[in-house]
């Protein structure tokens, strides 16, 4: 129809047309869940994973502790971290959302950051986390990379963001909201997402110092976010 070889009605268009005669397609599509680590296991993963050589296992922690995704990470320049306001600004063009996130750094993050740039160039367009060509992000492979060098083939990078999640959601009083932003989830439900325009900035920031603390010591303090008991 788009190269004018055809007229008419769309035999196959799916809105008041196949819905009609077909099941709904959440109710037949597969969801395929990614492998998540229990949050509880998590500060002895850390700690292993501090133990491990290389930029992708710093790579690795820094996709952790920012709850970010690999894309994000591997795609990062110097550009988008400010140290001093402990702020990494990812641009739109690196989010599944298309719009930019702004990622509250954590003590723990930033100290990754700094083993980094004392081994690394730099300047405002170099990676963050550089390949084995200076001008160069690591490829998408290599945290993988590091879990299979840990015998860890049972976890993805991915299934750390619902570590995440569950963590908020069973160890924090904080509302869902909170950790959807720092997730950069979009609000499915248009009409709420016109209401809700709030980045929740302060609140992920305090949610981003528990969770490093937590990551690294396996506790945080009720005095940074409200705790459940």
């Amino acid at each position: 129809m788009v190269r004018g070889l055809r007229d008419g009605e769309n035999p196959a268009r799916y809105k008041g047309n196949l819905d009609q005669a077909l099941e709904a397609r959440s109710k037949v599509r597969r969801i395929n869940h990614h492998p998540a680590l229990p949050y509880a296991d998590l500060p002895a993963f850390m700690g292993a994973l501090s133990a491990q050589p290389g930029t992708g296992a710093l790579a690795l922690a820094f996709t952790i502790l920012t709850a970010a995704r690999t894309g994000e990470t591997i795609g990062a320049r110097w550009s988008e971290i400010n140290l001093e306001a402990k702020l990494w600004t990812v641009p739109a063009e690196h989010t599944k959302a298309m719009r930019e996130h702004l990622v509250p750094l954590s003590d723990q993050a930033l100290a990754v950051l700094a083993t980094v740039k004392g081994a690394m160039d730099t300047k405002p367009d170099a990676f963050v986390f550089a390949g084995r060509h200076p001008h160069k992000g690591l490829s998408n492979m290599s945290l993988l990379k590091v879990l299979e060098r840990m015998k860890r083939e049972d976890l993805t990078t991915y299934g750390f963001r619902s570590t995440f999640r569950t963590w908020a959601v069973e160890a924090t009083e904080l509302p869902r909201e909170v950790a959807e932003a720092a997730l950069a989830h979009v609000i499915a439900d248009k009409t709420e997402a016109a209401y809700q325009r709030s980045t929740f900035f302060e609140k992920r920031r305090r949610m981003m110092a528990a969770w490093g603390a937590f990551c690294v010591d396996g506790q945080c303090s009720a005095d940074v976010i409200p705790l459940r008991r």
